[in-house]
């Protein structure tokens, strides 16, 4: 079984046929360009198209990636949430330089974006958090996110003890928030066919965005 998944994974091969993008198409503003990409893959009613990977690397460029989900953008500026003293938080205390990633293979298109992060303000947390459901406020508080735990029945305790204590308001946990990327890189990727895929970037020089053509 594992010799015809290997050779199946050899052999698997998608063309991408569906469009192409050139420079003289591409807005000179990156962040204007990532919201003309992302506001076509909502009207397209993709699954889930807030959704990105976040790289993030300890001090010693040890790499690490996970998905989770854009929840604002504006200026330049990607918000995501997310437990403080998590891998990820830990990892961006000590290097604040990270990179997202979408992928809209239904589009055929690729967005990174890179840049140095930081907490997001206060009001900015809390108001996010207010609108979670209540579950999931909960569980903000019950999980000790990428801690190892004693079995599935320590977080249920953890869910049942926080869900008794928090019987009407629940504040935000101190260690819980947002993070905002703040751009400095931008690279779009339209799938063509041959694998010559189109790769437009831009990059932040002295204030100005500089756009460039990548070889695929």
């Amino acid at each position: 079984m594992n010799n015809s998944l290997n050779e199946y994974t050899k052999n698997l091969r998608h063309d991408f046929l569906k469009a192409s993008f050139n420079e003289k198409d591409a807005n000179n503003n990156p962040f204007k360009q990532f919201e003309e990409w992302y506001g076509q893959t909502v009207k397209s009613e993709l699954f889930e198209p807030n959704a990105l990977t976040l790289s993030t690397a300890s001090k010693k460029g040890k790499p690490s990636s996970r998905i989770v989900f854009l929840r604002g953008f504006e200026k330049h500026g990607f918000v995501f949430f997310t437990n403080y003293n998590s891998r990820k938080g830990d990892e961006l205390k000590e290097n604040p330089y990270a990179s997202i990633l979408f992928y809209w293979p239904e589009l055929e298109r690729q967005v990174r974006i890179e840049g140095r992060v930081v907490k997001a303000p206060t009001a900015v947390s809390d108001d996010y958090f207010a609108k979670r459901p209540r579950n999931n406020r909960v569980g903000a508080w019950a999980s000790p996110q990428s801690h190892v735990i004693n079995g599935r029945k320590e977080l249920d305790s953890l869910v049942s003890e926080f869900t008794t204590k928090f019987t009407e308001e629940i504040p935000r946990p101190k260690n819980w928030g947002g993070y905002v990327l703040q751009a400095n890189y931008y690279e779009f990727w339209q799938g063509r066919e041959s694998r010559l895929h189109d790769r437009i970037c831009y990059t932040l020089k002295s204030g100005k965005w500089k756009k460039e053509r990548l070889a695929p």
